[in-house]
């Protein structure tokens, strides 16, 4: 496992302002907040800070804007290791996500700021990347046509692409034989296949409509429940979750993708990549900050003292 990691981030920047309190405001409300922190964040920047801290040589291709918070965007991922010459400053304000904590769970308004100002010309002009990647991890806070073009970049030089398609949207169904892992939520998997997901028997219909529209592999995340997974195969396996003290929710399905990312680049199966990345989650969970609460790999690595939260869905431990 000590090869070089190459990974490619094609993807949202963002600060995070988020408001602590003790319970959600309901409509028409207004609760005091127990604290304020401004952290950065954005999914393409989390998920390339989770991979970075794990080991893996990160290019991050983005955009900030022309505000304060620009500088200490970049600064943040530089100081994780990321590499940041793929970053395009633009007028304008910067990706900004307002960001409720309460009762270990949040809730998340973004405004995409810079990250709309991406263009496909943006990933035309950066093919030296995508010819030196092992993975290319894409989401959808940025325009659907830069994610559509970095996956047929990342094709054209036979690169594994794995899509978070969040924030859930639809796309065209044209896309889907481009996608090695597409790896939705709950939620997500709901919007994209339209159907009920309330049952593991509906998750695992859900994957497989998506299956069949071309991706090769389909691995949702379920929260507490798990990760239910469809391989290339079709084989449906489900995963379970650790049973950890939660501080901090948000980034959690970044550092799941970022490490499911750097465990393919180094040659794992996609059962031992879900594990892999089933830790990394976990222990971001226990830390506040998107991005702060990354993990390092030899924590990932070292003596986990937790335990899964129930055996595996269909009783199975390997692919």
């Amino acid at each position: 496992m000590n090869a070089e990691k190459r990974i490619l981030v094609v993807g949202s920047i963002n600060m995070d302002l988020v408001a602590e309190m003790t319970r959600p405001p309901v409509m028409g409300e207004t609760v005091l907040a127990n604290a304020l922190h401004h952290l950065p964040g954005g999914k393409g920047a989390n998920q390339a800070v989770a991979a970075a801290r794990l080991g893996a040589r990160v290019v991050f291709l983005g955009a900030v804007g022309s505000d304060p918070f620009a500088a200490s965007l970049i600064e943040n991922l530089k100081t994780a290791g990321v590499a940041t010459h793929r970053i395009r400053t633009v007028d304008g304000p910067s990706g900004i996500a307002l960001i409720t904590l309460a009762q270990g769970d949040n809730q998340i308004i973004i405004y995409p700021g810079a990250n709309h100002a991406l263009k496909p010309e943006d990933v035309l002009q950066a093919e030296e990347e995508f010819k030196t990647a092992q993975v290319v991890l894409l989401q959808f806070e940025i325009p659907l046509p830069v994610v559509a073009q970095a996956a047929r970049s990342a094709k054209a030089h036979g690169r594994r692409v794995i899509v978070n398609p969040a924030p859930a949207q639809a796309f065209p169904t044209e896309w889907f034989p481009y996608i090695d892992v597409l790896t939705p939520n709950r939620e997500e998997l709901a919007t994209l296949s339209e159907m009920p997901v309330e049952r593991p028997s509906d998750v695992v219909q859900a994957m497989r409509k998506l299956k069949a529209q071309g991706a090769r592999a389909i691995v949702t995340t379920l929260g507490d429940a798990g990760v239910a997974y469809l391989n290339a195969d079709g084989e449906a396996r489900f995963v379970p979750a650790y049973d950890v003290p939660v501080v901090d929710t948000t980034g959690a399905g970044d550092a799941f993708n970022g490490a499911l990312a750097v465990a393919l680049a180094e040659g794992r199966s996609l059962y031992a990549s879900i594990e892999f990345a089933n830790r990394v989650a976990a222990l971001k969970v226990t830390r506040m900050g998107a991005q702060a609460g990354m993990p390092r790999r030899e924590e990932v690595d070292g003596n986990f003292a937790w335990r899964t939260r129930r055996p595996a869905e269909d009783g199975s431990g390997s692919e």
